[in-house]
């Protein structure tokens, strides 16, 4: 039986590139001089028939016109941006990604960034680094534990803030946290939706 031949578009981790070399004919582009990509892609068209990339890098109409075989194209990141999706969708090559992946991610910077900012981290490490201790206090920050959190977000992300909310509704003062994408010029948000 004939190997199926993977394109790795580019670096990755190496576990990742350890488990495609040990199922597929792995193909590793990025290895290859630029002037030599096409004469590469042409010498094993036939044998690919998946393309494994990232948001980074993606698949264009270019690469998905060379090969004739290619039978998926898999996003090892969120986001299908460098990939042609109009062009996969022509040619019946399927596309995936990795969905969810940075949402535990996200609610964590979230936090980080509320108290990032009410604490002033950046600012007080700022303040430390330049020697301005020497001068005087850097003065007082906002108490994260006395803020209520208003969250509003879609997907994924709004879910996990779930029990946050929760948890922030004792608390008084108010912070608003806002996870939303906009999506084809809609308004995700206005001024009612932020009023607290």
């Amino acid at each position: 039986m004939e190997s199926i031949g993977v394109l790795l578009m580019c670096p990755m981790y190496s576990y990742l590139e350890q488990e495609l070399q040990s199922r597929f004919n792995l193909f590793k582009l990025w290895q290859q001089p630029p002037s030599k990509i096409p004469e590469f892609l042409k010498s094993n068209q036939r044998t690919i028939k998946a393309v494994v990339s990232n948001a980074r890098v993606g698949a264009d109409a270019q690469l998905i016109d060379s090969l004739p075989n290619l039978e998926i194209v898999a996003s090892f990141s969120v986001g299908f941006d460098k990939i042609d999706l109009k062009r996969c969708e022509e040619k019946g090559i399927r596309v995936t990604n990795t969905p969810d992946v940075l949402t535990d991610d996200v609610a964590d910077l979230g936090i980080a960034l509320i108290l990032a900012v009410l604490r002033k981290i950046c600012p007080c490490d700022g303040f430390v680094r330049s020697g301005k201790w020497k001068d005087g206090d850097f003065g007082l920050s906002t108490k994260v534990c006395l803020i209520f959190v208003k969250i509003w977000g879609l997907g994924v992300s709004s879910k996990l803030w779930f029990l946050i909310f929760f948890i922030a509704l004792v608390c008084s003062s108010g912070l608003f946290l806002g996870f939303c994408i906009g999506m084809n010029g809609y308004l995700v948000l206005d001024r009612d939706r932020i009023e607290i």
